[in-house]
C-alpha cells in the first residue's frame, strides 16, 4: 500500500540531457532578442554623452573669447582658467586627449571649436568627427 507520496529512484534523480537542452534553447533565445537591444542603447547613450560634452566645451569655449576677447591656446586653458573643471573624456574613444580642435578663421593656433577624434561613424551613418 502506499502512503500517497512519490518515491523516486535514485537513478532517476536530476535532469535529462533534453530537459537541459531545452531550458538552453529559451535562454539562448532571450539572450538573443535582449543583446542587440542592450548595445543599441549603449550606443545611444555615447552619442547623447558626446552632444553633451560637445556642448559643454564649445559654450566654455564661447565664453571664453566673450570674456578675454580672444580663442583659447588649447583646450587645457579652459580647465586652467576654470571654464570647465576638467576636459571631458570622449565616450566614442574614451580618452579625454583625443579631441579634435579646429583653429579660428584667422588661422591663428588657438581653439575655434572641437570635435570627436572618433574616426567612425554614428548610428545615423553621419562621422562623430563632423558633429
Amino acid at each position: 500500500m502506499h502512503s500517497g507520496k512519490l518515491f523516486i529512484k535514485s537513478s532517476e534523480k536530476g535532469f535529462t540531457f533534453i530537459e537541459l537542452m531545452v531550458v538552453m534553447a529559451i535562454i539562448a533565445s532571450i539572450i538573443s532578442i535582449a543583446m542587440p537591444r542592450y548595445f543599441d542603447g549603449l550606443e545611444r547613450s555615447k552619442e547623447t554623452a558626446l552632444k553633451q560634452n560637445l556642448k559643454e566645451m564649445r559654450e566654455a569655449i564661447d565664453h571664453y573669447h566673450s570674456d578675454k576677447g580672444d580663442y583659447p591656446a588649447n583646450l587645457q586653458t579652459l580647465v586652467s582658467e576654470r571654464y570647465l573643471r576638467f576636459i571631458p573624456v570622449d565616450p566614442i574613444t574614451e580618452t579625454s586627449d583625443s579631441w579634435q580642435v579646429t583653429s579660428p578663421p584667422d588661422n591663428s593656433n588657438r581653439v575655434y571649436d572641437v570635435a570627436s577624434g572618433a574616426s567612425t561613424n554614428a548610428r545615423n551613418g553621419q562621422a562623430y568627427n563632423t558633429w
